[in-house]
C-alpha cells in the first residue's frame, strides 16, 4: 500500500491545468507524412491492422508521438493531437491513420475477447443489457478506466474523433493520483480496503464456459509502481452476478472514493472536436462522458475509433 502523497505532475487539480497543457499540435511536417500515408494506402490498401510505420515515413509523427507518450507516462496522463484533417480522407483510410499514430505510441492490443483490434465507438442503437457496453450508446459514462477487471488493463488508450456528438458528449478527466492523495487525507481509514479484491463484471468478454466475474483490487502498489482500476457500476454488477453483496467496508470504501472523484475540483472537461486524437494513461487517470444527442445525418453521427496499447503480455484480450 501506498502510505505517503504523490506529488508530480500526475497529482493535479483542475486549478493546476488548462487547454494547452493537453493540446499537442501537429506541425505541418506531420500533416505532410499523414497525407503521403493515406496516398500509399489508397494505391496499395491493405488491412489497418497489418500497417507498420516502419513502411512508412513518418518521423515527424513519431517525434510528436514520443512526446504524447511521455506526457501520459510521466507527465499529466492527457493529451490531444490537434489536429488530424480527417475530412481530407475515406473511412478506411482513417482507420489506417488512426492504427499508424496508435503504433508508434506503443504496441497495440485487442480491445475485446474476439480479437477485436479497432473499436468504433458511436450509438449502435443498441438497448443496454448484460454484455452491452454503455460505449455503443448515447447514455453517459461515469468515471471510469477502460477493462478494469483485468489482470493487465490497456496502459494508453486513444481515441480518433471522425465525429463529435451533434450536442453533448463532454469529457471529463480525473487523476486517481490525486483521488488517492485525497483518500489518505479525507477517509485514511477506508484507503486499505481499496487495495483489497473487489466482484468485477467481466462484461462477457470471455469464453462461454468462463465465469463471469472475477476479482481484483482498486490500487495497486508495487515495485514502486502505483497503479489504479475503477468502474463502481462494474463493482456492482460484479457482486450481483457473483450473488455476493459486497461487505460494508467495501461499500463504504467506493462510497468514499466516488465521492471524491465526482469532486469538480479535481477534474478537467472539453468536447472533443473533429479531427482531435485523445490519449489518457488508462491506468492512473479516469474518464468520463455525458450523454449525448447524435445528428439525423448517417454521415455526421458521432464516431470515434479506440486504440489500446499495453506492453506486457501478450496482444490478445487475456494478457
Amino acid at each position: 500500500m501506498l502510505t505517503e502523497d504523490i506529488r508530480d505532475r500526475r497529482a493535479w487539480k483542475r486549478r493546476d491545468l488548462s487547454p494547452p497543457d493537453w493540446l499537442v499540435p501537429l506541425p505541418q511536417r506531420c500533416l505532410d507524412e499523414l497525407d503521403a500515408a493515406a496516398r500509399q494506402v489508397r494505391h496499395d490498401p491493405l488491412p489497418p491492422v497489418l500497417l507498420d510505420p516502419a513502411q512508412f515515413a513518418l518521423g515527424a509523427c513519431a517525434e510528436v508521438m514520443a512526446q504524447v507518450r511521455d506526457t501520459l507516462r510521466a507527465g499529466i496522463g492527457l493529451a490531444v493531437l490537434d489536429r488530424v484533417p480527417v475530412e481530407r480522407y475515406t473511412g478506411e483510410e482513417n482507420r489506417a491513420l488512426a492504427w499508424l499514430l496508435g503504433s508508434l505510441l506503443g504496441r497495440l492490443v485487442a480491445q475485446k475477447w474476439d480479437g477485436t483490434m479497432i473499436y468504433d465507438v458511436h450509438d449502435t442503437g443498441r438497448a443496454l443489457e448484460y454484455g452491452v457496453r454503455r460505449s455503443v450508446t448515447s447514455l453517459d459514462l461515469t468515471f471510469h478506466t477502460d477493462a478494469p477487471w483485468l489482470d493487465l488493463p490497456p496502459e494508453l488508450v486513444g481515441l480518433y474523433c471522425i465525429n463529435p456528438a451533434l450536442e453533448g458528449g463532454v469529457s471529463r478527466f480525473v487523476s486517481l493520483c490525486s483521488v488517492h492523495n485525497e483518500l489518505r487525507r479525507r477517509h485514511p481509514e477506508r484507503l486499505a480496503r481499496l487495495y483489497r479484491p473487489f466482484p468485477w463484471d467481466r462484461q462477457a468478454e470471455h469464453a462461454q464456459a468462463d465465469g463471469k466475474t472475477t476479482r481484483r483490487p482498486i490500487f495497486r502498489y508495487a515495485g514502486g509502481a502505483f497503479t489504479a482500476a475503477f468502474n463502481e457500476k462494474l463493482v456492482a454488477t460484479g457482486a450481483d452476478l457473483a450473488e455476493s453483496p459486497l461487505d460494508d467496508e467495501g461499500r463504504e470504501a467506493l462510497e468514499a472514493m466516488r465521492t471524491i472523484v465526482d469532486s469538480p475540483e479535481l477534474w478537467v472537461e472539453f468536447t472533443i472536436e473533429r479531427g482531435q486524437v485523445q490519449f489518457i494513461n488508462n491506468r492512473q487517470f479516469a474518464h468520463s462522458r455525458t450523454d449525448f444527442k447524435d445528428s439525423a445525418e448517417p454521415q455526421l453521427k458521432r464516431h470515434l475509433i479506440r486504440l489500446w496499447t499495453r506492453e506486457e503480455g501478450r496482444r490478445t484480450f487475456h494478457a
